[in-house]
C-alpha cells in the first residue's frame, strides 16, 4: 500500500460527503476522516517495519515535475496529527447546527487532503499547489458559516486570504529559482544545490514570508485574532489546530535545508522575532474579554515559542517543536471546543457574561480545568516536554532566549487561570447550563487522554521524528 491512499479516502470522502445530504453529512464526513486516521496508523506501523512509504509518478515533462509522495517519521506525524484531529473537529461538531452541512463537511475534509499533500509532497511544486488548495476550503468555511456581522467577517477573511495567498507568491518566486538551479522540483536535488550566500538569503526571505504569515510570526499576525474570531469553531481549530503546523513543518522540512547558512547568519533575529510573538500575545491576551480571541492570542504566544526552537537548529530545538506542535493541536482544538459549548449554551463568548458554570456542569468544569492546566504547560502534560525541551534548547543558543521564551508559562498561567475563574467560577449564572452530552465528553476525554499518555510517555513520538529531524540536521551542517 502506498501513501496516497490516505489522501485518495480523504478526496472520496469529501465528495461523499457533498452527495449524502445534508442530514448524513456529518456523519459520513466522521466515518472517513476517521477512517483516514485508521488508514495513517496503519501505515505507520509499515514505516515502523522499516517498509519504504512513498509514491513517485511522472506528471509534466516540461517543466519536470513529479507527483513525489513520501512519508518518514516526521511527515507521518503529521499526517497523524492531521488526521486524528479532523475526525475530533467532526465529531465534535454534531451537536452544532449548520445550514448546508453537506457544504461544510465536504470542504473539512477536502481540506484536511490539502494539509495532508502538504506534509507528504516531496516534490516543490506540488507541495505548493496542496499548500494553496487548503487557503480555498477555509476562506469559504470563515466567511459562509462564520460568526457575527457579514460585512467584519469579509473584511478579516479577505484580509487573510490576500495575506496568505501574497506570502506564497513569494515561495513559488524561489521554488521557480530554484528549479532554473537544479533542473527538478524534487526534495533531494533542491537539498544538494549549493547556493551562494547572497541567493540563500533570498530564497530564506521569500520562504520566511510565507511561513510567517501563516504560523503566524510578528508582525505576520495581524489577520489572526479576527478570523479566529469570525470563524466557525470548526474553522477555528482546522486553522489553528493543523493549518498553521503547516508553515511551521515547512520551515523544518524546505526552508532551514534549502538555505541553512542564512538560517545560521540570521538565528538570533529570527528567534528574537519569534520570542517577540511570545510576549506580545500573552500580554494582549491578559486584556481580552472575548473567550475566542482571548485563546487566539494564547495560540500566538505558543507558537511563537515554536518556531524559536525551529530556528535554534539544534536536535532539541527541533524535537521540542515537534512535540509542542501536536501537543498544541490537540490543546488548543481542546480549549476552542470548550468556547463553543459555553456558546452554546449561553450565546455568546463574551467573558463579562459568564460565571457559575462549575455549579452546575461538574463534568464539563473538570475537563476545561484539565486543558487549561495542560496549555500552561503543567508536568505530566504532553505540552510540558515540548516546552520544556524547546526552553532547554534556547537556554544552549542564549539563556537570555530561555527566559524571554519562559515568560509564555508565567503569563499564560495567569491569564489562563483567570480565565477560568472569570468564566467558571462565581455565584451561579441565571442562565442554564446543562452538562455534557455523549459526544462531548467523548471528544474531551479523547483529547485530555492523548496529552496525559504522552506527556508521561512521549517515547514513542520522539522516537518517530528523531531519524527524519538528524537526517535534517545533517543535511543543514554539510
Amino acid at each position: 500500500m502506498d501513501v496516497t491512499a490516505v489522501l485518495l479516502l480523504l478526496l472520496v470522502g469529501s465528495i461523499a460527503t457533498f452527495f449524502a445530504g445534508n442530514k448524513l453529512a456529518s456523519k459520513i464526513a466522521f466515518l472517513f476522516s476517521l477512517g483516514a486516521f485508521g488508514l495513517s496508523l496503519y501505515l505507520l506501523s509499515l514505516l515502523n517495519n522499516g517498509q519504504n512509504i512513498s509514491y513517485f509518478g511522472n506528471w509534466i515533462s516540461n517543466p519536470n515535475i513529479a507527483l513525489a509522495l513520501k512519508a518518514d517519521g516526521l511527515s507521518m506525524a503529521m499526517v497523524l496529527l492531521t488526521t486524528g484531529l479532523t475526525s475530533l473537529i467532526t465529531l465534535s461538531s454534531f451537536d452544532t447546527n449548520f445550514s448546508n452541512t453537506k457544504n461544510l463537511y465536504s470542504l473539512v475534509l477536502f481540506m484536511s487532503f490539502a494539509m495532508t499533500g502538504t506534509f507528504l509532497a516531496s516534490d516543490g511544486l506540488l507541495y505548493y499547489i496542496f499548500w494553496e488548495l487548503a487557503l480555498i476550503p477555509i476562506y469559504f468555511i470563515a466567511l459562509v458559516w462564520g460568526n457575527g456581522d457579514l460585512e467584519e467577517r469579509k473584511k478579516a477573511v479577505v484580509k487573510f486570504f490576500i495575506y496568505t495567498l501574497g506570502g506564497s507568491l513569494f515561495m513559488l518566486v524561489a521554488f521557480a529559482y530554484l528549479y532554473s538551479k537544479a533542473g527538478s522540483f524534487l526534495i533531494d536535488d533542491l537539498y544538494k544545490l549549493d547556493l551562494s550566500s547572497t541567493e540563500q538569503f533570498w530564497i530564506f526571505l521569500a520562504f520566511f514570508l510565507a511561513y510567517a504569515i501563516k504560523i503566524p510570526i510578528i508582525p505576520f499576525h495581524t489577520w489572526q485574532a479576527k478570523v479566529y474570531q469570525k470563524a466557525p469553531t470548526v474553522g477555528t481549530m482546522l486553522l489553528s489546530g493543523v493549518m498553521l503546523k503547516m508553515g511551521l513543518y515547512s520551515i523544518i522540512r524546505w526552508q532551514l535545508p534549502i538555505a541553512p547558512n542564512a538560517a545560521k547568519e540570521y538565528m538570533p533575529v529570527l528567534i528574537g522575532l519569534s520570542i517577540a510573538g511570545v510576549i506580545y500575545g500573552s500580554i494582549v491576551a491578559l486584556r481580552q474579554k472575548d473567550l475566542k480571541k482571548l485563546l487566539a492570542y494564547s495560540s500566538l504566544a505558543h507558537v511563537g515559542l515554536i518556531a524559536a526552537g525551529c530556528y535554534t537548529l539544534t536536535l532539541d530545538g527541533l524535537s521540542g517543536a515537534v512535540s509542542q506542535m501536536i501537543a498544541h493541536g490537540f490543546v488548543i482544538v481542546g480549549l476552542f471546543f470548550a468556547a463553543e459549548i459555553i456558546s452554546r449554551r449561553f450565546e455568546t463568548y463574551d467573558i463579562t457574561e459568564m460565571g457559575g458554570i462549575r455549579a452546575q456542569a461538574p463534568q464539563f468544569t473538570s475537563m476545561f480545568m484539565l486543558l487549561v492546566l495542560a496549555s500552561v504547560a503543567l508536568p505530566g502534560t504532553f505540552n510540558f516536554v515540548g516546552e520544556f525541551t524547546v526552553l532547554y534548547s534556547l537556554s544552549q543558543a542564549n539563556i537570555w532566549f530561555a527566559v524571554l521564551g519562559g515568560s509564555t508559562i508565567i503569563l499564560g498561567a495567569y491569564y489562563m487561570l483567570k480565565m477560568f475563574q472569570n468564566v467558571m467560577l462565581g455565584e451561579t449564572n441565571s442562565k442554564i447550563f446543562t452538562d455534557l452530552t455523549t459526544t462531548e465528553v467523548i471528544t474531551f476525554v479523547a483529547i485530555i487522554a492523548f496529552l496525559f499518555f504522552f506527556g508521561l510517555y512521549p517515547k514513542p513520538i520522539v522516537d518517530l521524528v528523531s531519524p527524519s529531524l538528524k537526517e535534517i540536521l545533517t543535511s543543514i551542517n554539510n
